[in-house]
């Protein structure tokens, strides 16, 4: 525990950080490099800078109330788990934070000596917090240490920016289960890439203990989905780590649920569906998701293939700009943005679950809507891409 006096050195120095933004990060990723280059090979800097100067932030701001900040802790452990993070790493990223505020700020040493006292403090429940993440992943069948060689044993083409690739161990022996919504860890080795690349692909299926299936969306100068999906071909060798992540459905067979999706954002979504699906889940089961057309529309051949084995469910889909070949009615029901006015009477339940995935700015559009229709924020489940942000 701190004391009084770090806690209040400690918040007496966030408006100076929030001043400094970024450059603190900048100043600190490219001292900590300079001294450990071989941490490139584990930190994705296509997001882990703004990652850091927020998780900087909200440490500081909630230094007196760390409770506020257990489920982002439980978030961002469950991705250092899916890096294999351990912990003599903490003590590499300390001294460079302590030496990145010491050069940039020339601070006293008691401002030093206090944030010094609150990284160890951190670092400690992370590692902590990671530490029964590997020992419960070690107690599973299937699972593995590390990183374990899988093939590419199916890549398909499932919209013009989405493709998928199911994948078997090399070893020929099981797989550890997953729960739905939960991630891979993808690590690219190729003569293209300067460094190892780390990537976390949600899973689209449900388990069955011999593949995975993750889905990949072409990304602007997205250098490993550009690999994936330019260069990496079936029969190719990919390292994965075993499943991670804290978002997944946590229902019982009788409570209503709603999977609310955009774009990509429904690939987290389709593993619990087809969850929901083999069990025979008992309660009513919406499926509401948006894209721009029918073209960028991922899996629809396969969520029509699932209303046809299991009626029960029902769908619903947004196309903010139709194409000339969507069909009202088939592909589509509602034309531009998710608007949730016209379905208020199948969605004001008091025992329904929402799960979210997509863009920040569209489940906060979503979200919103749903606490005006009454719904409690205790039945609204979200994951966010990149750097986790606050949504509600």
């Amino acid at each position: 525990m701190l004391d009084a006096k770090t806690i209040a050195i400690i918040k007496s120095t966030l408006p100076l950080l929030a001043k400094t933004g970024p450059a603190l990060t900048a100043h600190f990723y490219q001292r900590m490099f300079s001294h450990n280059p071989e941490l490139k090979d584990i930190f994705n800097m296509s997001n882990q800078r703004e990652a850091l100067f927020n998780a900087i932030c909200a440490y500081a701001a909630n230094i007196d109330n760390l409770s506020a900040l257990l489920p982002a802790v439980e978030r961002i452990a469950q991705k250092h788990a899916s890096f294999s993070i351990q912990p003599a790493q903490y003590g590499i990223v300390g001294e460079h934070l302590l030496a990145t505020l010491d050069e940039l700020f020339s601070p006293s040493e008691e401002i030093l000596d206090a944030w010094g006292k609150a990284y160890g403090v951190l670092a400690d429940v992370f590692i902590q917090s990671e530490r029964d993440i590997y020992q419960d992943a070690a107690s599973q069948h299937g699972s593995w240490e590390g990183t374990r060689p899988f093939r590419i044993v199916k890549k398909q083409t499932q919209s013009a920016l989405i493709a998928s690739f199911t994948l078997e161990p090399v070893d020929g022996k099981p797989v550890v289960d997953f729960k739905p919504g939960q991630y891979l860890a993808v690590y690219i080795h190729h003569d293209s890439l300067t460094h190892q690349e780390i990537r976390q692909y949600f899973l689209t299926h449900a388990p069955n203990g011999r593949t995975y299936r993750i889905a990949v969306k072409r990304e602007v100068q997205g250098t490993v989905s550009g690999y994936l999906h330019d260069m990496a071909q079936e029969s190719d060798i990919i390292s994965l780590a075993a499943p991670h992540g804290d978002f997944f459905l946590t229902t019982s067979p009788t409570t209503p649920v709603t999977l609310i999706s955009a774009g990509v954002g429904q690939t987290p979504l389709l593993s619990m569906l087809h969850q929901l699906k083999d069990r025979a889940h008992e309660a009513d089961v919406l499926w509401l998701h948006a894209d721009d057309n029918g073209d960028v529309h991922a899996f629809g051949d396969e969520l029509a293939q699932i209303n046809q084995q299991w009626p029960t469910l029902t769908r619903y889909v947004w196309y903010r700009q139709p194409g000339k070949d969507d069909r009202p009615g088939e592909d589509f029901h509602y034309q531009g943005v998710m608007t949730l006015d016209k379905l208020a009477y199948r969605l004001r339940d008091a025992s329904m679950h929402f799960y979210l995935c997509g863009p920040v700015a569209f489940m906060q559009f979503v979200s919103h809507q749903l606490l005006a229709l009454g719904i409690a924020p205790s039945q609204l489940h979200y994951e966010c891409f990149g750097p986790h942000k606050v949504v509600l």
